[in-house]
């Protein structure tokens, strides 16, 4: 593999905490009582205006809707690396591909600016030749505008390029984009790869690390 695009939360951090807490805020600026934060963690994958609601229920009107993400945001904005850190073995596998050459993107379906600025403040920005998160393209993921523009972008061969994330979305987009798709069991959706499994599923990024460099 050439190209490595990773999806963000549940996949290379470990973001829960600081979203439920940013979810709850956001409710109890509406005066709403909080959810339990699994609950919070089941809606995440499709970008911050679908979390809010699906945190909101169904009975929610768009403009509380809109209200809750404009809270939403500004909150988490502040708050976004109070607790988030890399998952266990991240950092030495992304200093592996860095290595050998493998050249590497993020497609999130989290706000760009947000996800750059968390790329950044957990000191990863050297290791990734862009970023794009869900509002740098008309399309969030499953969408594959966002790989087949990395796909262009970076010169790189379909063939050659793998999506990793931890849910179904993510196995979604690979197959919208004809690559491989390589889901990761520690994130916060894995049951969906039941729905969606993927080409390769593995257990830590160091088993990746592995797989990509030993095929070079």
């Amino acid at each position: 593999m050439r190209l490595l695009i990773f999806d963000l939360d549940g996949t290379l951090i470990d973001s829960k905490l600081d979203l439920a807490n940013a979810v709850n805020a956001a409710r109890g600026h509406l005066g709403l009582a909080p959810i339990e934060n699994d609950a919070v963690y089941s809606y995440v994958g499709n970008g911050a205006p679908e979390l809010m609601r699906r945190a909101l229920g169904e009975h929610a009107t768009p403009a509380k809707v809109q209200q809750a993400l404009d809270f939403f945001l500004a909150y988490y904005r502040d708050h976004k690396l109070d607790h988030t850190v890399l998952y266990r073995g991240v950092r030495e596998a992304l200093d592996r591909f860095l290595a050998a050459n493998v050249v590497m993107a993020i497609l999130t379906n989290k706000p760009v600016k947000m996800s750059q600025a968390i790329v950044d403040g957990l000191g990863l920005s050297a290791h990734f030749r862009q970023v794009y998160g869900g509002n740098s393209f008309p399309h969030k993921k499953p969408n594959p505008i966002g790989v087949e523009t990395l796909i262009a972008e970076c010169g790189a061969d379909r063939a050659q390029t793998m999506m990793v994330g931890d849910s179904g979305v993510d196995v979604q987009t690979a197959r919208n984009a004809l690559v491989t798709a390589c889901g990761v069991t520690w994130g916060f959706q894995p049951e969906t790869f039941a729905e969606h499994p993927p080409d390769i599923l593995v257990d830590h990024m160091e088993e990746l690390a592995q797989l990509v460099i030993a095929r070079e």
